[in-house]
Formats: structure tokens, C-alpha cells, sequence
């Protein structure tokens, strides 16, 4: 856990960070949740739902960082032998349904010790597709996603709470159609009683992956990086935090 080195900060809030499909290991993640804590002012926790064993390994990470790199032959043979096959037990090992079961543990156990009044969520990649889930459940109030992985537009539509969306221009998950239907889905709610507030932002030249883990090559996109941070802090602060009254 992450927590704001003032002793000012929201008690009320917290956020829960879901990591890509590296997990814990790559240490990006506990640096982001550090800053997210110290610039949203609350407690931000970040879960091992990968129960120690992350599907990804570090080495891994071996695809095209920015929108005018595209893969050679070479690239994605190195993606389905490395990125691909031998990652196939750790994507059964932590499906969907799995991971489901593991953080309603976390919530259930958050809840009983910790008496927060709302609770927001940031996932990135694999965590991006967990967070788009994890928005129907009732569990968190507000979700930033993050180039999300795999999802379905149902999951979408089952949305129930705030949601901003960091969408890269290249990916091979979160392609540019999906992310179009994705918030056509949203849309669609505007003039329901299931509507709910969310954005989207494009981030021009970059890559999937680029929110959780810029190559640091290259100087665009560790400011798009920043960006997309202060997208995040944004929207937690926008839709967690309670406006004070002014005073005449």
C-alpha cells in the first residue's frame, strides 16, 4: 500500500491499482501508485491478483513502443514464441473468472478493515480489462482504464460507474473500432437511468503499453506517460473527492 505523506489526505478514499500483466515484479507499478497516492491525497493499494504468479515475465516485454514502429516478421515471431505460447498456462492460471474470485477476497477484506466511503480503480492492460469488469460489480464508485486488454462491449454496457479511458493510437487489443464502439456503448446510456459519466482521450504516436511502462528512448512518450498520469489523478480527484461548499 501506497499511502500521501501529508497527514491532510483523504481518509475517506482509496484507490486500487491493477497492474498489466507483469504484476509486482516490474517495479513501474509502485512508483506509480506512490505518486497517484501523493497527488490524489489518499491510501492506494496495489493487490497481488496474480496470487505471486503473474502471467507475463519480465522479458516478455519485447514489442514496438511507438505508432509509426510496426512489427516485422521477426517481431511477431518473437511474439508468439515468447509473448504468445509459453504465456498460455498464466492466462488460463488467472482468467477472468479466477481473478474475479481473488479480488472480491481483497474488496471483502479491504471493507472489514477499512472503513472507506468510496473506493476507485486504475488497471493498465490486463488490469485495463480487469477494471472494465470490475466497474459492474457495485465494488468501486469511479475506473480509469488504461489500454485495456481483451473485453467484450456487453462488459462495456454493464459499465455502472464513472470511467475514463487512456487509448493509445496503436494497439493490438484495444484497436481504434473498439475503442469507437466502446464509447458508441456508453453513449447509447446518455439518456437512460443507467447513464454514467466517462471520457475517452487519444494519446497520438504510442503504442499498447505505453501508461504502464514508456520506453524511456524516447522522450514523447514518457510525456505522454505523464499525461495519461495526470488524466488518471484527474478523474480519481473528479469523481471521488467531495466538493467543499463555498463560502460567500
Amino acid at each position: 500500500m501506497s499511502c500521501p505523506k501529508s497527514p491532510d489526505g483523504q481518509k475517506g478514499i482509496a484507490v486500487v491499482f491493477l497492474t498489466d500483466g507483469f504484476g509486482l515484479p516490474l517495479k513501474n507499478c509502485k512508483i506509480m501508485a506512490d505518486k497517484i497516492a501523493e497527488r490524489v491525497g489518499c491510501d492506494v493499494w496495489v493487490p497481488d491478483y496474480f496470487a505471486g504468479r503473474p502471467p507475463v515475465p519480465l522479458n516478455a516485454m519485447n514489442m514496438p513502443d511507438k505508432a509509426d514502429q510496426r512489427p516485422t516478421v521477426w517481431d511477431w515471431l518473437k511474439f508468439i514464441f515468447i509473448n504468445g505460447i509459453p504465456v498460455l498456462p498464466g492466462i488460463i492460471r488467472n482468467r477472468p473468472s479466477v481473478v474475479a474470485v481473488r479480488l472480491a477476497s481483497f474488496f471483502a477484506l479491504l471493507k472489514e478493515k477499512k472503513s472507506y466511503e468510496k473506493i476507485g480503480a486504475v488497471g493498465y492492460c490486463f488490469g485495463g480489462a480487469t477494471a472494465v469488469r470490475l466497474s459492474s460489480t457495485g465494488l468501486i464508485n469511479s475506473v480509469v482504464i488504461c489500454h485495456p486488454s481483451s473485453f467484450t462491449i456487453d462488459e462495456v454496457r454493464a459499465i455502472k460507474v464513472p470511467s475514463s479511458w487512456v487509448c493509445p493510437e496503436v494497439d493490438i487489443f484495444l484497436a481504434h473500432q473498439v475503442r469507437l464502439d466502446a464509447e458508441a456503448a456508453l453513449a447509447t446510456k446518455k439518456e437512460t437511468d443507467a447513464s454514467v459519466e466517462y471520457e475517452f482521450k487519444d494519446y497520438p504516436g504510442t503504442q499498447h503499453g505505453f501508461a504502464a511502462r514508456p520506453n524511456h528512448k524516447y522522450p514523447e512518450l514518457v510525456e505522454a506517460h505523464e499525461q495519461a498520469l495526470d488524466q488518471t489523478v484527474n478523474w480519481l480527484k473528479k469523481t471521488l473527492i467531495p466538493e467543499v461548499p463555498s463560502t460567500a
